[in-house]
């Protein structure tokens, strides 16, 4: 029984997706069900509570693993869209900044790029993930190309050169795997030449905006359009990151890995966000660097990556509303406190202040760190307090003193979606709530906030920006499969 609905509910994102190209009057009814369709199937799966594997095709074929792990993503993905859908409705002659409305064709891609994703957190075998990440990539191209003007077809274009020189590297290294085991199974990567294991590594480094391989990121996040920067940041990412939290629970070789790119990213994204004056840049280099919380602590990686993909969809959606994305222009620009609740309520769940779930997670995430991790974590929490106080701190008024256009049903609606997540996922680790694990998140906001008011808010240094380039892009990635190289070859010790 439990087999034909995970069939069924793998298909019909596709089948739903052409049936809205014959049908285009019914493509954000369409849409909307078959992200409601993955909504119940999280639900069943946290309501059986067992972990299901399917084999298709024979033994080197199709493997499928659906577990509490796979289940978090999917919720992720499914609240994500729900919301990014409902804000689109709402919006959907034009949006203030976008300048572009949502036709079928976009709906279309939304729904196909929303069952790809769905695709990579199931599946256990390097060929089935191979596939998915390609339809990923495609889909991910024609929405960020979707206003069709220069710079997001450029943009768009070049997410896709680089995604497709990764999976070049990926392939190479799931045909290795295949050769040495005869299966393309992630267990494979066990025994595996290490040369395999680097390659795929890579791959995912890059699709997942890990490390120095995710500088790609912040323009092309900061340029999409904001419900695509929604999607692109709060779950197209994570297919790239849930393949490595996975291996790392099933192989103990690979967690080690796994957790040094955890800190390193943290660590890294947050230096570049604490300087950068751009909404849109800043939340992009903050995605970098929440992802490395998610692969720090690989078996409490799910719920992280739930509580991230519904905050940084939400502000994403904000910031798309405001009227600059400088923060020294919004600070004299009072928003509506309407506005300003929505903002601070994101802002203080991924700071990890309590009563979001945000403070949950990173309460599981510092439980389950090894000891050499935990002053990197700590730095990247208190970069991120010291991030989001640029939001927290902008001036706000009633909606009668402020000359803004008022917003539509369809973007309240969708943060009715994520920051009720946000509250509602507090019922996966209300555990957090004892007087030990609120100290340090809340000592660690107050020396953020300190910081940003007497340092950082007065501080005028502007990063450069050559490492974003295309041809230094393509460079890093040789820099990183070397590293791949010498980790994987030496075992080195830093990593124990």
């Amino acid at each position: 029984m439990i087999n034909n609905i995970t069939l069924i509910w793998l298909a019909t994102p596709f089948f739903i997706g052409f049936v809205i190209y014959l049908f285009p009057k019914l493509d954000r009814f369409l849409s909307l069900g078959v992200a409601i369709f993955s909504l119940a199937y999280a639900v069943l799966i946290f309501s059986d509570r067992e972990s299901w594997n399917l084999q298709l095709l024979d033994s080197f074929g199709i493997t499928l693993t659906i577990d509490e792990l796979s289940g978090f993503f999917i919720l992720t993905n499914a609240l994500v869209t729900i919301a990014v859908i409902l804000y689109c409705w709402g919006n959907n002659r034009t949006t203030p900044q976008d300048n572009a409305g949502f036709n079928h064709f976009f709906y279309m891609q939304m729904i196909i790029l929303h069952g790809s994703v769905n695709a990579t957190f199931i599946c256990v075998d390097f060929i089935s993930l191979y596939v998915a990440l390609e339809v990923i990539s495609i889909a991910a191209f024609l929405l960020i190309a979707y206003p069709r003007t220069d710079k997001s077809i450029w943009v768009g274009l070049r997410y896709l050169f680089i995604s497709n020189v990764a999976m070049l590297f990926y392939l190479i290294g799931a045909v290795l795997v295949y050769q040495a085991h005869n299966s393309f199974n992630y267990a494979g990567l066990q025994g595996s030449p290490p040369e395999a294991v680097a390659f795929i590594f890579l791959g995912l480094l890059v699709k997942g905006g890990i490390f120095v391989s995710g500088l790609w990121l912040p323009l092309t996040h900061s340029e999409s359009q904001s419900p695509v920067s929604a999607m692109l940041s709060g779950v197209v990412v994570k297919a790239g990151v849930y393949p490595m939290v996975r291996c790392a629970l099933m192989l103990e070789d690979i967690d080690p890995i796994v957790r040094f790119f955890g800190v390193a990213t943290a660590v890294l994204g947050v230096c570049f966000a604490v300087f950068e004056k751009d909404t849109k840049r800043m939340l992009a280099f903050h995605t970098v660097s929440q992802l490395g919380f998610v692969l720090a602590a690989p078996i409490v990686g799910g719920f992280y990556a739930l509580t991230h993909g519904l905050v940084k969809s939400a502000l994403f959606l904000i910031t798309g509303i405001l009227p600059s994305r400088n923060f020294k222009q919004l600070q004299q620009q009072p928003m509506t406190t309407n506005i300003w609740i929505a903002l601070a309520i994101a802002s203080f769940s991924i700071s990890g202040f309590p009563l979001l779930s945000g403070f949950g997670a990173k309460v599981l995430t510092s439980k389950n760190l090894l000891p050499w991790q935990v002053i990197g974590m700590n730095l990247a929490a208190l970069g991120t307090a010291i991030s989001f106080a640029k939001f927290i701190f902008l001036p706000h008024k009633q909606q009668k003193e402020v000359k803004e256009a008022k917003l539509s049903w369809g973007f309240w609606l969708a943060m009715a979606v994520l920051l009720g997540g946000l509250i509602a996922a507090n019922i996966f680790y209300y555990q957090a709530y004892t007087l030990a694990n609120t100290i340090k998140p809340l000592a660690t906001i107050a020396l953020g906030w300190i910081a940003y008011l007497l340092i950082f808010k007065k501080l005028v240094i502007k990063l450069p920006r050559d490492y974003e380039q295309f041809d230094h892009l393509i460079g890093v990635m040789s820099l990183i499969l070397i590293l791949l190289f010498w980790i994987v070859w030496t075992r080195s010790p830093v990593l124990i």
